[in-house]
């Protein structure tokens, strides 16, 4: 298990996850935690119309859930919403049902395959995911309860 889960692609990411620390002014902060394996992330989020300008996270994980995190931080800025939707999709997908990894820009996520064998560790790939995911949703819900200037 060991060797095939934690090989050097997956150490790579790990220890290079870019985006880290906070933002000063993030449009929201998520802070999610999987209480199996312990893994924490917290997320600062900034949107400019439908896409993410901004991104920052503190992640307290395994190499798996780093290497996610790696991933995330690669790629999430100027990701819309749906395709955010799209790509943890694709994601629980992988893990659950042993589906094709996602394709394109976020490809890179085909390394967590061997993950899939090992439901225990599923919250923590997923970890940086459902945060960005409840970020998006969170603005989404803040800027729909303010009243129209106009």
């Amino acid at each position: 298990m060991v060797n095939e889960l934690y090989n050097k692609a997956i150490l790579t990411l790990a220890g290079n996850i870019e985006r880290t620390g906070r933002l000063s002014d993030p449009d929201v902060t998520v802070f999610l935690d999987s209480p199996l394996c312990g893994s924490r992330i917290t997320v600062d989020v900034k949107m400019q119309g439908d896409k993410v300008s901004d991104y920052a996270a503190e992640v307290k994980a395994c190499a798996l859930g780093q290497a996610a995190s790696a991933i995330m931080a690669k790629h999430v800025i100027g990701q819309t919403a749906a395709q955010l939707h799209e790509v943890a999709g694709a994601m629980r997908a992988m893990l659950k049902d042993h589906a094709p990894p996602p394709s394109g820009e976020w490809s890179e996520l085909e390394v967590l395959q061997p993950v899939a064998d090992y439901k225990a560790r599923h919250g923590s790939v997923m970890l940086p995911f459902e945060a960005v995911l409840k970020a998006v949703e969170e603005i989404a819900a803040k800027r729909a309860a303010e009243p129209l200037h106009g």
